[in-house]
This record gives structure tokens, C-alpha cells and sequence, in this order.
């Protein structure tokens, strides 16, 4: 495997993809929610379309929960994309951990696609579900490297670009145009209407979309499993934005840890599944693996944590791809 942490170029990285993710605002146009096939397989998954706009991320102080790395709040405008309906379930990534499932040599883009010459997880040091559930239930115990991984492999398989959301996205894709506690309001009774987190949850995730979704079709992005972001976790990431309105905001990763994950789980309390509320990740996920150097792929102790994809709106060449993962991945 060829030079494997991925903040080693972080910062390239960080401006191939601020170049990519930018369209201006007349480029865009109206676009449709729609299906994906993992070539080869039966599984499928959805991508709903989230429309360019403005929002304001962060908490006010007044709001129950609030922290202060919530402050200040700031005005910023994100160009369209296309999010996951759901979490990324293990139908999706025991595919690409397992070659053998991973069959289908025709990719849909410009090469031929080579099932032998993908980099696949190596295998975890104990099951990473922790016997909560396989198909149909939250994929998890992944680190930020891997869920990167997994995305590139769908692009290969399929020839569309996927990748992690930026913070702000996610943010504007759980609120889906609310500025309350949560996507549906400030009432934390409702709350068990549209998560799973350690009052209703029963110390394990669930199975994918069996609450309620938000505004904009997308669900569980309260609770059942938190998710990886695209940013370095840093705690004065909104007052460095300044005042003036940001324009597709990305805090730029320039170490392994700690990285910024959003949503809040099936172990967590209300006020940490709220749209505003930032969680930092922690070599303390790994503080069961007993390997030195500690696997790039697994954290034995983050059950609690998967992700969701992005596709941008904007079509991107195979090019501009290849070169977005060979500084992403230090390949």
C-alpha cells in the first residue's frame, strides 16, 4: 500500500477540492434525486438533491445544548449537491472490504475496471458492528481514511464522483432551511420522532431510514450513527470565518486528529444530536488495537460512527478526479 495517511497532503488536497466543489451560481441548474447501481450487485442506494443556498451555521447562545465552539454563528453560501438518503449501510461498504463480492470488471467510466488492484480494509481486529447488525444497518467503526477509500472505489465502479460532505454542507443538509435546536424544531420530545439516541435506541444502531425524515428527504441525520466530515476539527473554526459571507467554507486538515463529525449517535443525549453540534475525533477510538502502528482502516471503540456521501453538481472530468484522490490519498 503506497504512502497511506491521508492528512500527509492535506493540504493540496484542501485546494483541489475547493476548486472542484465551486460553481458559480448562474452554472447551476435544477436537478433530480435519483438512484444509484453498484455494478455487478443488487444493491443500490439514493441521492437526494440538495439545491445551492445560503444558511446560517452555528448556535446562538440562548439555544439549550450550546457550546462554545458553536459561536459565532456565520452567514455561508454552498453551491448544489447531491447527499446520501441514508447512512452509508454495510450492503454498500462489505463490498468493497470484500473483493470476492466485488465481480464486475466493467467501470463506468474510462478504464477498465481491476477488482485485484483496489486498496480494501484490512481485516478488523474484532467485528466493528459489535453484533448491532449487518445489512440494511449503518455501516461504522471505519476511520475518516477509510470512508475516503470507500469513495473512491465507488467512483471507480461506477464513474460518478462521491466523497465525504464538507462540515457546512452537512450542516445545511441536516437543517433543510430550519434554524432551530433541530431540523424539525426546539421541542427535544419530538426528537425520538426522528432518532435513535440513547433514550430511545436501546444501546445499539437501527436499521436505516425507520424515522421520520427532515424537510429535504434525508434521514437519520439526528442520531443513529454519527458522520464523518471532510474538515480538521478545530474549535474556533466559525470565528475564523469572520463576518463577510463564506462561500463554500472547508477548515483545511493539516493532521490525522482531531477531524469534525456531526449528528450524534444511538449512544449519545439530545443535545448532541442537535443540527448545530460539533464532535472531534480521537485516537481514543482506537484505544483497544493492540497493532503498532494502529490500523489506518479500523477504531476498535467508534461503533458510533459512519458516514453519509456527497456528489457535487458540478461534472468533473476523469482527470480532475484521478488528480483529487492521488492528493488525497498519496497515491
Amino acid at each position: 500500500m503506497s504512502g497511506m495517511p491521508a492528512h500527509i497532503k492535506s493540504g493540496l488536497l484542501c485546494l483541489l477540492l475547493g476548486g472542484l466543489i465551486h460553481l458559480p451560481a448562474s452554472a447551476q441548474t435544477a436537478e433530480k434525486s435519483y438512484t444509484e447501481s453498484i455494478p455487478g450487485t443488487a444493491v443500490r442506494f439514493d441521492m437526494v438533491f440538495v439545491p445551492a443556498g445560503k444558511v446560517s451555521i452555528g448556535t446562538p447562545d440562548s439555544e439549550e445544548g450550546h457550546e462554545a465552539d458553536e459561536s459565532p454563528q456565520r452567514q455561508v453560501a454552498l453551491d448544489s449537491f447531491w447527499m446520501g438518503r441514508f447512512e452509508v449501510t454495510y450492503d454498500m461498504y462489505d463490498i468493497f472490504r470484500d473483493k470476492k463480492k466485488d465481480n464486475d470488471t466493467t467501470r463506468r467510466a474510462q478504464t477498465p475496471f481491476k477488482a485485484d488492484a483496489v486498496t480494501r480494509p484490512s481485516p478488523p481486529y474484532e467485528d466493528p458492528t459489535f453484533g448491532m447488525g449487518t445489512y440494511g444497518y449503518p455501516a461504522v467503526s471505519m476511520t475518516q481514511y477509510a470512508a475516503l477509500r470507500f469513495c473512491k472505489w465507488l467512483w471507480e465502479k461506477t464513474g460518478q464522483f462521491y466523497r465525504l460532505p464538507t462540515e457546512a454542507e452537512w450542516e445545511y443538509a441536516c437543517r433543510a432551511g430550519s434554524q432551530s435546536a433541530y431540523s424539525f424544531g426546539d421541542n427535544v420530545a419530538d426528537l425520538g420522532t426522528y432518532a435513535w439516541y440513547y433514550d430511545n435506541s436501546n444501546s445499539a444502531y437501527h436499521k436505516v431510514g425507520t424515522k421520520k425524515p427532515n424537510a429535504w428527504g434525508l434521514y437519520d441525520m439526528h442520531g443513529n450513527v454519527a458522520e464523518w466530515t471532510l474538515d480538521q476539527y478545530q474549535a474556533d473554526f466559525l470565528a475564523k470565518l469572520g463576518d463577510s459571507l463564506n462561500v463554500n467554507p472547508w477548515q483545511k486538515p493539516v493532521k490525522l486528529h482531531p477531524r469534525t463529525v456531526r449528528g450524534g449517535s444511538w449512544d449519545d443525549d439530545a443535545e448532541e444530536l442537535r443540527s448545530g453540534n460539533r464532535i472531534q475525533s480521537s485516537m481514543e477510538w482506537k484505544r483497544r488495537d493492540p497493532q503498532l502502528p494502529k490500523s489506518f482502516w479500523w477504531n476498535t471503540d467508534s461503533p458510533f460512527v459512519g458516514f453519509r456521501l456527497v456528489r457535487p453538481a458540478r461534472p468533473m472530468s476523469d482527470e480532475e478526479v484521478r488528480n483529487f484522490w492521488k492528493a488525497a490519498l498519496d497515491e
